[in-house]
């Protein structure tokens, strides 16, 4: 559960979480049953559910209900049909009167209807290579867990083994079929004369001077007689364990967790193998995280935050707000002491999201749960920027709430998540009195669910909840995009699903996903067990992410990102606190057990809303300070200290 999921979950929460009747007294209420209350649906599929209002109830009473998925893997209309959309087992309620009367959708796996199949890389007599297979439901997702089986036309000149290996027996030409259920595909092989002499496995630098998290490839090539290379594709391994290798377009990625000399070996047919050994030193950092100064709010909770230079020349702090109508003003031009200088407030139950534009005049936050449901963005004039005004707001296409925006402010425009539609919704401030619409982008899966967005260097990342990141062109104009008019480009979807943000550093993507326990109540103050995790995709081809590395802190909850210049990664991680991680170089597996990890302060205080319980919402670079926010305990800012490496 995320928190943009707070208002539906704090009505829920009022209810029981078992299928069926409610636990009231059906003699002093009235309520609805919601029926059945079990349901098996294939993906696709759609059903109309029923509620039966009980009690002496006046007529006319059961065209209050109304109906709420408590999951994305089903939608549901208000009048009660519900739609599949993924497998698994989800919830939808029949909510009448604040109560909700509950059913279970059990959506079953589907079984693949497509395989794609190709050989990775060629084929040589006595040597491997290995079969590069994807399987794919009728409706086109990925199938994880596929079962393949193999046969070959002629086993003299190849054969595949059990797991995908296609060995070759002699020259000549044959075909492969892969099968997986009633799916199949078929390969044509070639297996060409081998006139390799002699093997080698290479690597592309010292082995014996590499840390924890250091990436090294390998190549295993053959040598003819005239000393030509043959490139081979061969099966990786590495022992002792802490460490792993990877094969990537024929090559070995190898990486280690934990310091240790480790061997690793390529085999590339019954009598081709090669043998190497690696030496790994732990990784060593050259600066220390120390807390500055904080804001504490001990009466209420915090939302997100912006830092920037007014234009009377100081620096403020401007601080959102969760189940609380105020956004908060620091002077925080001396770091170490910030100082309240004022509150605006709005009719909203949520301030989640304060962004300025670059000009430092103009502010926008974003409004939910307004009593008046209209909800939108707030314009501010920053003009007094220790006191700021309301300048305008923006209702009218944007009333279901806005949870976060993004400012372009080359182009005047206001990127909005728009909770009512979960759609993009572009704005134009060019006259910030009276804001417009101007366009809106969304995708057409069934279920939709947009959290946030952010532009970097001509491109949107759109992150839509279980349906994953969408990537738009939004003036790099690589794919027809503009600013006011962007473009799909790709889409990456987590196997895990709780896409919350996302983060550009160089050709990385940083995906952070974010948990809650289902029982969380948001109206309750209180320690919460979130969850979550920072995926690492690589976008050298913008058309095809690939996941190469991830971060987790145990037990914890990832939040919103930032990076430096540096190649310093900083990340609000719940109660873990504010964690900052080296990302320099390649990128590949856990960056978490491979010590990458610089320093990490907690922002809870014994006088926080929630007592000693970190919350940390996230992370802005400002002056050469770290500003975040924690939900429970306000505002934090820390810094970097740089040491020297002492060899």
């Amino acid at each position: 559960m995320s928190l943009r999921s707070g208002l539906l979950a704090s009505i829920f929460a009022a209810g029981v979480a078992t299928a069926g009747r409610p636990a009231l007294d059906a003699q002093e209420r009235v309520y609805a049953v919601a029926s059945p209350a079990e349901l098996e649906l294939e993906v696709g599929a759609s059903f109309q559910l029923a509620a039966e209002i009980q009690g002496a109830a006046e007529e006319g009473a059961a065209s209050e209900v109304r109906w709420f998925a408590a999951d994305d893997g089903v939608t549901v209309t208000p009048e009660g049909v519900v739609t599949a959309a993924r497998p698994g087992e989800f919830r939808v309620a029949a909510m009448f009167r604040g109560q909700p009367s509950w059913v279970t959708i059990r959506v079953p796996r589907l079984e693949p209807a497509r395989i794609e199949a190709r050989v990775a890389g060629p084929v040589y007599a006595g040597a491997t290579a290995a079969l590069h297979l994807e399987a794919y439901t009728e409706p086109g997702s990925a199938v994880d867990d596929a079962k393949f089986a193999f046969a070959s036309a002629d086993a003299a000149v190849a054969t595949v083994d059990a797991a995908g290996r296609v060995l070759g027996h002699g020259p000549g030409q044959t075909v492969i079929t892969v099968s997986a259920g009633d799916a199949s595909a078929r390969v044509d092989v070639t297996v060409e004369p081998n006139a390799a002499e002699e093997y080698e496995l290479a690597a592309s630098g010292d082995v014996n001077s590499l840390s924890t998290g250091d990436v090294a490839a390998f190549r295993l090539v053959g040598r003819g007689a005239g000393g030509g290379e043959i490139p081979l594709a061969p099966l990786w391994s590495v022992t002792p364990s802490g460490a792993s290798v990877e094969p990537v377009d024929g090559r070995g990625l190898f990486v280690a967790e934990e310091p240790g000399t480790y061997l690793v070996t390529a085999i590339a047919g019954p009598a081709i193998a090669r043998t190497v050994s690696v030496r790994v030193g732990p990784r060593r950092h050259t600066a220390r995280l120390e807390l500055v100064g904080s804001g504490i709010t001990s009466t209420h909770r915090a939302g997100d935050t912006w830092v920037f230079e007014g234009v009377d020349g100081r620096d403020y702090a401007y601080l959102g707000t969760f189940y609380h109508d105020w956004m908060k003003v620091w002077d925080v031009t001396d770091p170490a002491q910030p100082v309240l200088t004022d509150s605006i407030q709005l009719d909203a139950r949520r301030i989640n999201d304060v962004k300025i534009h670059p000009d430092n005049r103009l502010g926008i936050v974003t409004r939910e749960g307004a009593s008046s449901r209209r909800n939108g963005i707030v314009l501010l004039d920053l003009s007094n920027p220790a006191h700021p005004e309301i300048l305008s707001e923006y209702t009218d296409t944007v009333t279901g709430g806005v949870h976060n925006v993004w400012i372009l402010g080359d182009e005047d425009l206001v990127y909005a998540c728009h909770n009512g539609t979960s759609e993009l919704v572009i704005l134009d401030i060019s006259d910030p009195a009276n804001p417009r619409e101007i366009n809106r982008w969304a995708h057409d899966e069934p279920v939709r669910s947009l959290h946030d967005v952010i532009v970097q260097d001509g491109y949107a990342y759109a992150s839509f909840w279980n349906e994953g990141i969408y990537i738009l062109d939004a003036g790099a104009g690589t794919h027809g995009g503009t600013a006011r008019d962007p473009k799909l480009v790709s889409r990456w979807v987590s196997g895990q699903g709780n896409t919350h943000v996302a983060w550009r550093h160089g050709k990385y993507l940083f995906v952070a996903a974010e948990i809650y326990p289902s029982d969380w109540d948001p109206n309750a103050l209180g320690p919460i067990e979130a969850r979550g995790y920072v995926e690492v995709l690589d976008m050298t081809d913008m058309d095809e992410p690939v996941k190469v590395a991830h971060y987790t802190v145990p037990e914890a909850g990832a939040h919103n990102l930032w990076s430096d210049d540096r190649d310093r990664l900083y990340v609000g991680y719940y109660q873990a606190g504010l964690r900052v991680l080296d990302i320099s170089g390649e990128l590949r597996g856990d960056l978490y057990r491979q010590g990458r990890e610089i320093g990490a302060i907690k922002t809870s205080s014994p006088d926080a809303a929630v007592p000693n319980w970190s919350m940390t919402w996230g992370a802005q670079l400002f002056k050469g300070r770290i500003f975040t926010s924690d939900l429970h305990s306000g505002l934090w800012i820390a810094r970097l200290v740089e040491e020297e490496l002492v060899p």
